[in-house]
């Protein structure tokens, strides 16, 4: 058996991987695990992954979990272009960098987004107050801003002039909110025009495939009552 990806492009990382392989033509065998249906609970994904989380690679009889980890895992194995991850130490370190900034950073500031703003009135029939979500919104704007400021100033790209695991990390990431409405790039034409290029060198089609499941993520049915209640800790401790 050759690679296998457990993967639901409703995540973030998820898509970041699977982006990832197609663009650089990495074989891989797709095992969809669907969250909204509490799939990544069962025993037998915990046979591959026992955090019982996506995304997952197996490859022969070795797994792996974290969404990172399998990103440079890929960039190992595999012959791909090296500005995905430079090999100049400096450069490979600015990516390391955002790498580690982002998980408590702009991910979680987009996922809140996203659940504030769609996932709670449509999967759990629960919208938050509107104090929450404009405070919700007001730290995912204070987070771009970092994004811009930090790590993107005048480059094209956040490392430099090539695109990097970096980008791809990030523009998955604010994906989240843009599937549920926000207007994230509006007034940031720094931002809008990056974004412009990262598709770009991605490549439209693709980059539109992985993220249909998010875009369309308002017409998500509601959840079966049990499933809800087995997601909803995982839920709170994840969105805080």
């Amino acid at each position: 058996m050759g690679l296998e990806l457990y993967l639901d492009l409703l995540s973030q990382p998820c898509r970041a991987i699977y982006i990832f392989a197609k663009k650089n033509r990495i074989p891989f065998e797709l095992r969809p695990v669907d969250l909204l249906k509490g799939q990544h609970l069962s025993d037998a994904f915990a046979r591959v992954n026992p955090l019982k989380k996506v995304p997952a690679l197996k490859d022969g009889d070795f797994t792996l979990a974290e969404s990172v980890a399998i990103l440079l895992y890929l960039t190992r194995k595999y012959k791909v272009p090296e500005h995905w991850y430079p090999q100049d130490v400096q450069a490979r370190a600015l990516v390391d960098e955002y790498l580690a900034w982002q998980h408590t950073t702009l991910r979680r500031s987009c996922l809140r987004a996203l659940w504030h703003k769609v996932m709670f009135p449509v999967f759990l029939g629960e919208p938050v107050s509107p104090e929450m979500l404009a405070a919700t919104l007001a730290e995912l704007d204070v987070t771009m801003q970092l994004l811009e400021d930090k790590f993107l100033q005048n480059k094209a790209f956040l490392i430099g002039p090539h695109i990097s695991l970096a980008d791809l990390v990030a523009i998955t990431e604010l994906m989240h909110p843009v599937g549920a409405g926000c207007q994230v790039f509006e007034g940031r034409p720094k931002l809008a025009a990056w974004r412009q290029r990262v598709e770009a060198a991605v490549g439209e089609d693709l980059f539109q495939e992985a993220h249909e499941v998010i875009m369309k993520a308002k017409e998500s049915p509601p959840a079966d009552p049990t499933v809800k209640q087995k997601l909803m800790p995982a839920v709170l401790a994840m969105i805080g």
